[in-house]
């Protein structure tokens, strides 16, 4: 049976006794709005430790639309009903005063890593991710953290944070998880209207049909076609599509500057912010 913790005192004796006992900490930190691909991180913490332990929490700093912040979907109780069958001990469910008692000040520098694309669009987001990311690590102790490579920018910014702060935890990137049509899983794909719903899964479609293109396309070709391929879809908007460097973030002009390439994509389908991406290398 699920345990449902809301004080960071409580998931601090808890892990104490955890620790004590010798038993490792699986962690992964959700928003909530819980859907199958936040199960595939929790499966995965689940199988590889001792316990798993579970956030969910709307962290206030990682928003920089306030509007954003308050349509965020919330279902707390159908979130621990999942989280339960899926074989998740605890659940921690704080406040935001509990969170945050007084305000988070920090500044991280991950040098260019939260500049390009989505820091580009949303200034402070990742320093609101982090900070919340670091205080959540440093309450749980986890041994192993489960994030998924649709935020592909994020999974690269909390590695950094973790090297930056000197954290002694694994983390784990999980692949993508897709619904039967392609669409990356979002909790932000609730607020989606039938018809941009359906409009929503050419974004996956064209990314795939990219990866056949590389050969006989450079890379601006490439990046205008894919921008133009989904704008083509009126219910459609790409606010930006950076073919990168993999480990750097950096945008790369021909195919062979870097060993790893990733295309990261965000559109508009409607007032609905959808993000995906594309390994190519």
């Amino acid at each position: 049976m699920i345990k449902v913790l809301t004080t960071v005192n409580e998931v601090k004796n808890i892990v104490n006794k955890l620790k004590k006992e010798g038993k490792q900490i699986g962690f992964v930190p959700t928003m909530g709005a819980l859907h199958q691909g936040h199960i595939s991180l929790v499966e995965k913490a689940v199988k590889e430790n001792d316990v798993a332990i579970v956030s969910v929490f709307v962290n206030p700093t990682q928003f920089n639309d306030k509007n954003d912040l308050k349509n965020y979907p919330r279902t707390p109780e159908k979130d621990t009903n999942l989280l339960d069958n899926a074989g998740v001990k605890f659940v921690f469910m704080p406040s935001e005063t509990e969170m945050y008692p007084e305000p988070d000040t920090r500044i991280f520098d991950f040098g260019m890593l939260d500049k390009v694309m989505e820091g580009k669009f949303r200034p402070g987001h990742f320093n609101g991710v982090a900070q919340v990311v670091s205080k959540f690590f440093q309450i749980v102790q986890p041994d192993r953290a489960y994030f998924g490579q649709k935020d592909f920018q994020q999974l690269t910014i909390i590695r950094k944070m973790v090297k930056l702060l000197n954290l002694n935890v694994e983390i784990v990137g999980c692949p993508i998880v897709r619904g039967t049509d392609g669409l990356a899983l979002s909790s932000r794909n609730k607020l989606l209207s039938e018809a941009h719903r359906e409009a929503a899964p050419s974004i996956y479609k064209t990314l795939s049909e990219s990866r056949n293109l590389t050969v006989t396309f450079n890379v601006k070709d490439l990046t205008d076609w894919v921008i133009s391929t989904i704008n083509k879809n009126p219910l459609l908007k790409v606010e930006y599509y950076e073919i990168v460097n993999a480990e750097t973030l950096e945008p790369i002009n021909n195919w062979n500057d870097a060993k790893h390439v990733v295309g990261c994509i965000t559109v508009w389908a409607g007032n609905v912010r959808l993000i995906d991406n594309i390994i190519y290398k």
